[in-house]
């Protein structure tokens, strides 16, 4: 499998479960690339959405995306700490030079004081229902939403107090 090479450019493509393209951010620079992770970053990025409108990232964000795990994570930069927001997502797959996964609706959003919410609960019903998600895949789904947790609890991968700043440091070396 090839994989993304710090310093490169590259898109990420958000799905829904019945293939329809979701979401589009511009430009993510790539701070590490192997099989089975992915970090990158992106500040006042173009996001399109799939009805064709467009904003822009207001912060920088760290995104970490996992080859075996059913979630990303991004981390955004704010004068008051870092804000984490959480997608209960397919793993990623490296494609065509973006990085590309399934949005599954529920997202976790974290404070800078690890308290956290689960969001879009009844998105994620109804989609579940109208794209007739198999019953295993919701157990995969539910699974991994307390994985998540259990990684915010303990402030484990990109919970850690250093991980944010350790990459997003990373990523200023190659905007000079």
């Amino acid at each position: 499998m090839s994989v993304p090479k710090p310093g490169q450019h590259i898109q990420i493509h958000s799905y829904k479960h019945n293939g329809q393209l979701h979401r589009v951010w511009d430009s993510t620079t790539i701070l590490k690339g192997t099989n089975n992770v992915v970090i990158g970053a992106n500040d006042k990025t173009r996001v399109t959405e799939s009805d064709g409108r467009t904003w822009v990232t207001r912060e920088p964000a760290i995104c970490y995306f996992h080859s075996k795990y059913w979630f990303n994570i991004i981390g955004m930069l704010r004068n008051d700490g870092v804000y984490y927001y959480c997608n209960i997502s397919s793993p990623f797959v490296y494609d065509e030079g973006a990085i590309k996964y399934i949005d599954y609706d529920l997202d976790v959003k974290v404070f800078p004081d690890y308290t956290h919410i689960l969001l879009d609960e009844d998105e994620y019903e109804i989609h579940r229902e109208d794209m007739n998600y198999p019953g295993v895949l919701d157990h995969i789904l539910k699974n991994n939403v307390n994985h998540l947790l259990r990684w915010v609890r303990q402030r484990k991968g990109p919970f850690s107090p250093e991980f944010i700043d350790q990459w997003y440091e990373r990523y200023l070396t190659y905007l000079s």
